[in-house]
């Protein structure tokens, strides 16, 4: 299949400034943004520093745009009521004519800024239940049909969602898959993409396997995946927008599609929007 460009942006100081970032990603060639989806992240490495709510902005972003898809990088679903989350992304679905990917995970312990000062379950054993519990939930209200569940931290009592969303069967669902650990890339392939993810997180950040861990990646997906229908498999990094750079940075980005990646993210770590501005306007490193 085909490679996509996407561009994740993380923070900015204003939400128009991150509605405009998405205006000028669909203008110069890009296929998606991916926005944070956080309270706030406060640690001793990193001070509070703004954060916006992805549902009002990504709904802001529809209405502005035709192509670009839009998604979180990511959820944390086990901190979220998952009706209320498959409310918004439906609502979102709606609003951009389907073109909505949904990026989750258990969601990142060192939350200092968010969840964790208000007294959320942070061990991994509970988060990753709620993680699962959350996503059949999700997966369930937006058949559109009345669907129950009762688990160890959700119930639903034959609720009805509706309208049910554009994308069919349902909006895509990344999740993220510990590599190489088999119960939870277990998890990942259960649903629609890999957010690849090493065992020690910082590793490497933002690119922390090379093409060849995702040729083992790829590998592994068609052998243990059962399900039919597309399966992402997202790479993140960052390249030069540069005429220079721009064989460099196509050869880069060309040896992870051929190892299986069908998406390609670039990484934007900056607290404003002038530099992620700058290498959008730049357009993606395609390489076909």
């Amino acid at each position: 299949m085909p490679l996509r460009y996407g561009f994740i942006l993380n923070a900015a100081k204003t939400a128009e400034s991150i509605v405009e970032v998405a205006v000028a990603a669909e203008e110069h060639g890009w296929d998606g943004l991916f926005i944070a989806d956080a309270i706030g992240i406060e640690t001793k490495d990193f001070p509070a520093f703004p954060f916006f709510d992805p549902w009002v902005l990504m709904g802001a972003m529809a209405v502005r745009t035709r192509r670009l898809h839009l998604g979180t990088m990511l959820t944390a679903v086990p901190r979220r009521r998952p009706w209320k989350l498959a409310r918004e992304v439906v609502t979102l679905d709606h609003l951009s004519s389907g073109r909505v990917i949904l990026g989750t995970g258990v969601g990142a312990a060192q939350d200092d800024g968010g969840f964790y000062k208000v007294g959320e379950a942070m061990d991994l054993p509970t988060r990753a239940a709620r993680l699962d519990e959350g996503l059949q939930v999700l997966a369930g209200l937006m058949t559109g049909k009345p669907f129950s569940f009762e688990g160890e931290h959700f119930k639903v009592d034959a609720m009805t969602l509706l309208p049910p969303p554009v994308q069919k069967p349902r909006v895509p669902i990344w999740v993220v898959g510990v590599w190489p650990k088999p119960k939870s890339m277990a998890r990942a392939l259960r649903w629609d993409g890999l957010i690849p993810q090493p065992s020690t997180p910082a590793q490497g950040y933002p690119e922390p396997f090379s093409p060849e861990v995702y040729r083992e990646m790829k590998a592994y997906v068609d052998e243990n995946r059962k399900a039919a229908g597309r399966f992402d498999i997202p790479a993140s990094g960052t390249t030069s927008g540069a005429k220079k750079d721009g064989s460099k940075a196509r050869e880069k980005v060309q040896a992870y599609a051929e190892a299986g990646a069908t998406w390609w993210l670039e990484a934007s770590f900056s607290f404003d929007t002038k530099g992620p501005l700058k290498r959008i306007r730049q357009g993606p490193p395609r390489f076909d």
